[in-house]
């Protein structure tokens, strides 16, 4: 990966890092469903009017919008709301490592080299150690559903993958059109016609502003650059670009809502920087040297 694209990458990971501190700002007061309906609601409307439907089948982009909304950022709000902390969810999300990685060789034929395999080992590992160190602020059903969304934002990976857009704007908000319907769907199946009248009167303006957040650098811009990678690089080589998400998360979350970071925390987050570090630069890629003259 060449540099300049790595470190575009890099500031993406810092905005979906401080995002998770943001949607906990957002679902303190909301369902957090609905909220995600509303966040994909503003981020495909009015800018679908104005881009052109990408040269792909519907099929793709449907199943990027369901997945994409319910099974990634409804599921990963939800898990806030079920206990687990906005540092330890943005870590815990970063286990799509290990999903992306098997997807990228059983459906893409795309090769574990001794380094990628190296890299995940270290990655691995500061996860792990993030997991020890969590101080109490995990619990089991918000642990299920952020794999839950782990294992989707892999499936929506492939989906990109399959689908060989080369519009990766396009594709991004036309996908996210599908999301708001089926957010709001499983929101009444779950909470019945009330939820929208509490969610009415619980509305204020921090929820106001993690919705804007969400919707626009978190979303519009983030994953146009994110697909433009998935379009530009082997699956197994972007995604472990999402394991710095880990170390901005519990940064925001120490820094928002003072969610504790010992030195086994900060060593996990020097297990995951090596890991990213030993993936992106690896034989059969770009050199740091080279990349750095780029």
């Amino acid at each position: 990966m060449v540099f300049k694209d790595a470190l575009l990458g890099l500031f993406v990971m810092f905005i979906w890092g401080i995002n998770f501190s943001v949607i906990k700002l957002g679902v303190n007061d909301v369902d957090p469903m609905l909220m995600t309906a509303v966040r994909f609601t503003l981020a495909t409307i009015p800018l679908i009017f104005f881009v052109k439907k990408p040269d792909v089948s519907w099929r793709y982009l449907i199943s990027y919008g369901v997945i994409f909304g319910v099974g990634v950022w409804g599921v990963a709000s939800w898990s806030i709301t079920a206990g687990l902390s906005a540092g330890m969810a943005s870590v815990l999300l970063q286990t799509n490592i290990i999903f992306g990685l098997i997807i990228g060789f059983l459906v893409f034929q795309e090769q574990f080299t001794k380094t990628k395999l190296i890299g995940a080992l270290f990655t691995a590992s500061g996860l792990a150690l993030s997991f020890i160190a969590t101080d109490g602020t995990v619990t089991l059903k918000g642990v299920v559903l952020i794999l839950v969304s782990a294992l989707s934002w892999s499936l929506v990976s492939t989906i990109v993958k399959k689908s060989g857009t080369t519009q990766a704007f396009a594709f991004s908000i036309w996908g996210m059109m599908f999301a708001p319907i089926p957010l709001l769907i499983f929101t009444l199946l779950l909470h019945g016609t009330t939820i929208i009248d509490s969610t009415i009167q619980n509305w204020n303006g921090y929820t106001t502003f993690s919705v804007l957040f969400q919707a626009y650098p978190t979303t519009v811009f983030g994953y146009w650059i994110w697909n433009r990678m998935l379009v530009k690089y082997p699956l197994s080589t972007v995604a472990p670009v999402n394991l710095m998400v880990s170390v901005f998360g519990l940064a925001g979350g120490y820094l928002f809502y003072e969610e504790p970071i010992g030195v086994l925390q900060i060593m996990a987050a020097g297990f995951i920087l090596a890991g990213v570090l030993v993936i992106l630069v690896s034989p059969g890629q770009q050199r740091l040297t080279s990349a750095l003259q780029q």
